[in-house]
C-alpha cells in the first residue's frame, strides 16, 4: 500500500523543507538523491555490522537490502552505522569492560544521528549481545516510528557427531585446564565450534533479546529466529522496511507499543524460555526510555510465576535453529497465552495486537523444542530473582537446567575475576565453597563484567553444581552452574559484599528467592566503618565516565535519567 506522507509534521521537515533548507538539500543532490526522495520521508537504516565476530558479519548487507522495502514504501532510506563490542570475543580479560557500555554507546549514538540528521523512522540491524538493547532503547527514547531486525543466530558446529556450541568450547578450557581434554582435542573442537555467521546459538543474550524484540512487539512476528545464513533473512529485511513506512502512515511508535504490559509480556518470554540473567538489567533500561518503572524486582515477580516451556542450550538440548524450524518465538508465546500467562492486548508493529497476531499461530504438537505450559519442564521460570541481607538491592540467578537450587557454604573471596579465574585454573577451589568475585559492578568494574570464562572453566572441570559464585557483575547468557549476578548494592558502593570475608557463610535458596549473610550485624557494622573506597585504573576515558553517572544493577545500569525527566520527544520536535 502506498501512502501520501505529509513532511510538514515530520521531522525531517526541518533539513528538506522550505527555501531555508536550501544548502541542506544541497548535500542530497550531492548524493544523487531526486527532489521526490527528497520529499519523501527519511528512515534511518542503522547497522551494527561489521568484522568484530560472526553475530556483525551480515548485518550490512540486511540493511542494504532493507533499503529496497522503504522505497516501496514511500520512503527515503537513510542508512548509517553503530559499534559493537562482542561479548565472545571481550571475555575474560579488561575488554569485557567495555561491553555494557558499548550499549549505552549504541544508544546514544543512534540517537544522535538521528537528532543530527532528523530522520522521521528508524529500522534497526542487531546481532550481538549489548546491540540488541542499545537498538531498542534508542527506538524508545525517540519514539520516532521504529522495527527492531535481528541479524539471526549462526547454526550449530559439529563435533564427533554432536551439535555444539562456543560454550562447549568454554568448558572445554577447563577440561584442559583439569588434564580431562588433551591440546589436540581443544584445538579441534575450537575450529568447528563457530561454523559461519550469526550470533551465539543458544538461548544466551542476544537470542534472549531478539525473543524479547518479539514479544514486547518491536519485531515482525516470527522474524527473529532465522538463522543468519538463511535467504529469508533477506525477505525479513525488505517487510521492515515496508512495514516501517506503514508505521509512519499510521503514527504507531515505539511508546505506544511498549507499554509495561508489553514488558511484562517479555518477561514471561525470557523466563519460559530460559533466557539470559542480563534480560533482568535490559529489560529495566528499556522501560525507562519509555517513562515505565520496572526493576530488577518486577522483573523477578514475572519470572517467580512463569513456566519453563522450552529445551533450549545452555540448560537444554536445542539451539536457535531448532527454535526456528519449531515454530519461532510465537509458539513459545501462543501456549504461555493459552495458559493466562500473556497478554493479548498490547500493540505491536504489525498494527495489530499480539493476541491478534497470535490467533493465525497454530500449537504444534510434534515440535520437541517447546512444552505445552500444562506440562513444562518446571513450574516457575528458567531465570530467579533473589533478594535477602546480602543483596538487599536485588540479584539474579538462571536455574534453567539445574538440579540443585539451595545451596550454602563458606564464602572464598576475590576482588576481581582474575584472581578467581586464576584459582579455578590452578584448582584451588574447594567443592561446597562459595566464590564471590566483588568490585565488578557497573560502577566498580567499571562496566559490570561477565563472568562466563569462570563460570565455564568450573563446569568444565565437574565444578558446576559443587560450588556457587556470587558476583556485583554479570553472567554471559550462556553460563550455567549456580551462578548469581547483579548483586546489589555493589561492592563499590559499599554494598553488604564489600563486607564478606573468608569462611563467611553464605546461603542461596532459589525456590524461596533469598540470597543472605550469616554474619551478625554488629560485625557487619564495624566492617562497614573500617571500609575504604577501592580505586581503580580507568581514571580517565569512555570508562572513567561511565563509572561516573551509571546507576544501579536493580535499575539497569542506568547512564540518564530516562523519559521520566524528558521535557520533549525527538519525535515531536
Amino acid at each position: 500500500m502506498s501512502h501520501t506522507f505529509d513532511k510538514s509534521k515530520l521531522p525531517s521537515r526541518h533539513v528538506s523543507v522550505g527555501p531555508e533548507r536550501a544548502p541542506h538539500r544541497s548535500y542530497y543532490y550531492a548524493m544523487g538523491m531526486t527532489e521526490d526522495e527528497i520529499a519523501a520521508p527519511f528512515v534511518g537504516v542503522v547497522s551494527a555490522g561489521n568484522d568484530s565476530a560472526p553475530c556483525n558479519t551480515t548485518l550490512n548487507a540486511q540493511a542494504d537490502i532493507c533499503r529496497e522495502g522503504v522505497i516501496a514504501g514511500g520512503g527515503t532510506p537513510r542508512r548509517f552505522n553503530t559499534i559493537t563490542v562482542t561479548d565472545g570475543i571481550a571475555m575474560g580479560h579488561q575488554g569485557m569492560k567495555s561491553s555494557l557500555i558499548s550499549r549505552e554507546i549504541i544508544a546514544d549514538s543512534i540517537e544522535v544521528s538521528v537528532r543530527g540528521h532528523c530522520y522521521d523512522a528508524l529500522v534497526g540491524f542487531a546481532g550481538c549481545d549489548k546491540s540488541l538493547p542499545g537498538m531498542m532503547m534508542a527506538m524508545l527514547r525517540l519514539n520516532v516510528p521504529s522495527i527492531f531486525v535481528y541479524g539471526g543466530s549462526i547454526l550449530p558446529g559439529t563435533h564427533r557427531g554432536n551439535d555444539v556450541t562456543v560454550v562447549d568450547v568454554f568448558e572445554a578450557v577447563g577440561q584442559f585446564a583439569a588434564g580431562n581434554c588433551p591440546l589436540t582435542e581443544l584445538i579441534a573442537l575450537e575450529k568447528v565450534a563457530c561454523p559461519g555467521h550469526g550470533a551465539c546459538g543458544g538461548q544466551f543474550t542476544a537470542n534472549t533479546m531478539a525473543c524479547v524484540g518479539e514479544a514486547i512487539g518491536l519485531s515482525l512476528p516470527n522474524s527473529n529466529m532465522a538463522p543468519a545464513p538463511y535467504r529469508s533473512r533477506d525477505d525479513i529485511a525488505v517487510a521492515a522496511g515496508k512495514q516501517v513506512m506503514e508505521l509512519v502512515a499510521r503514527n504507531l511508535r515505539p511508546r505506544d507499543i511498549c507499554t509495561r504490559e508489553a514488558f511484562m509480556n517479555a518477561a514471561r518470554v525470557v523466563a519460559a524460555t530460559g533466557g539470559s540473567t542480563n534480560a533482568a538489567l535490559h529489560l529495566p533500561a528499556m522501560a525507562s526510555e519509555a517513562g515505565i518503572e520496572f526493576d530488577l524486582f518486577d522483573v523477578a515477580e514475572i519470572f517467580k510465576s512463569t513456566p519453563y516451556i522450552a529445551d533450549l542450550k545452555p540448560g537444554g538440548k536445542y539451539v536457535a535453529k531448532d527454535m526456528h524450524e519449531a515454530g519461532g518465538v510465537y509458539m513459545a508465546m501462543k501456549t504461555l497465552l493459552d495458559g493466562g500467562f500473556i497478554d493479548p492486548n498490547p500493540i505491536t508493529v504489525t498494527g495489530k495486537t499480539i493476541g491478534e497476531n497470535l490467533e493465525e499461530i497454530t500449537w504444534n504438537p510434534d515440535q520437541k523444542v517447546f512444552y505445552d505450559v500444562k506440562n513444562p519442564i518446571t513450574p516457575t521460570g528458567g531465570v530467579v530473582g533473589l533478594k535477602g541481607s546480602l543483596a538487599p538491592d536485588g540479584a539474579i540467578v538462571k536455574v534453567a537446567g539445574m538440579a540443585r537450587l539451595q545451596f550454602s557454604g563458606p564464602a572464598r573471596v576475590f576482588d576481581c575475576e582474575e584472581d578467581a579465574f586464576a584459582a579455578v585454573e590452578s584448582r584451588d577451589i574447594a567443592e561446597g565453597c562459595v566464590i564471590v568475585i566483588r568490585y565488578e559492578g557497573p560502577k566498580g568494574g567499571p562496566g559490570m563484567r561477565e563472568m562466563l570464562s569462570t563460570t565455564a572453566a568450573l563446569y568444565g572441570q565437574g565444578m558446576g553444581e559443587k560450588v556457587a559464585l556470587i558476583t556485583d557483575g554479570r553472567f554471559s547468557g550462556a553460563t550455567r552452574g549456580f551462578c548469581i549476578g547483579h548483586v546489589g548494592p555493589e561492592a563499590a558502593d559499599c554494598g553488604p559484599i564489600a563486607l564478606v570475608e573468608d569462611g563467611d557463610i553464605i546461603s542461596i535458596d532459589a525456590v524461596a528467592g533469598t540470597i543472605d549473610l550469616e554474619v551478625a550485624e554488629d560485625v557487619l557494622a564495624a566492617r562497614r566503618a573500617n571500609w575504604q573506597p577501592r580505586s581503580n585504573d580507568y581514571q580517565s576515558g569512555a570508562l572513567w565516565r561511565y563509572s561516573q553517572v551509571v546507576g544501579k544493577a536493580r535499575f539497569g545500569a542506568l547512564t540518564h535519567p530516562g523519559a521520566s525527566a524528558e521535557t520533549h520527544v525527538f519525535a515531536d520536535i
